[in-house]
């Protein structure tokens, strides 16, 4: 009899020293992706930055900046390889219980209109649409705007 082990997905804090492989996730699934000082800067705010690991391996990551009894997600990102396979809806719930544990009441995200998996994924978890940024994003062609989304905790 062979046993068949799962793996084991583990949410833990982002260190500077995770930055290198962030980046390369980044860099591999955007256009204009965050750079390394992005990513430095965030944690030399103390926003909330979480690695999202798969048997040990960097398959995710998230930034979570928190003011008051609010939470902006600032960035979710799933691996190219891993992505369609229900980790981003797994990374999302743990970011959502860690903003509640941390006293926010209601989380943000703003999203490309462009970005139809992001937007399946946020309406499935109950974002609702409540405002616009224009010209918000970097595109190819000029800038493209931003969907505001919210979610009461």
């Amino acid at each position: 009899m062979s046993a068949v082990l799962k793996p084991v997905l583990k949410l833990r804090p982002m260190a500077e020293a995770d930055l290198p492989a962030v980046v390369a996730i980044e860099n591999a699934i955007y256009d204009f992706p965050w750079t390394q000082g992005n990513f430095r800067d965030s944690l030399a705010a103390g926003y909330s930055c979480w690695m999202y690991e798969r048997d040990g391996e960097p398959i995710g990551y998230a930034v979570l900046m928190l003011a008051a009894d609010e939470a902006h997600l600032l960035n979710l990102s799933i691996a190219a390889a891993w992505q369609r396979q229900g980790h981003g809806g797994r990374l999302l719930q743990r970011l959502r219980a860690a903003a509640r544990e941390l006293g926010a009441r209601l989380i943000f995200l703003e999203v490309r209109p462009s970005n139809a998996a992001a937007l399946r994924l946020y309406q499935r978890h109950g974002f609702q649409r409540v405002g616009l940024r224009r010209e918000y994003y970097p595109a190819q062609a000029g800038r493209e705007d931003a969907l505001i989304y919210s979610l009461p905790l």
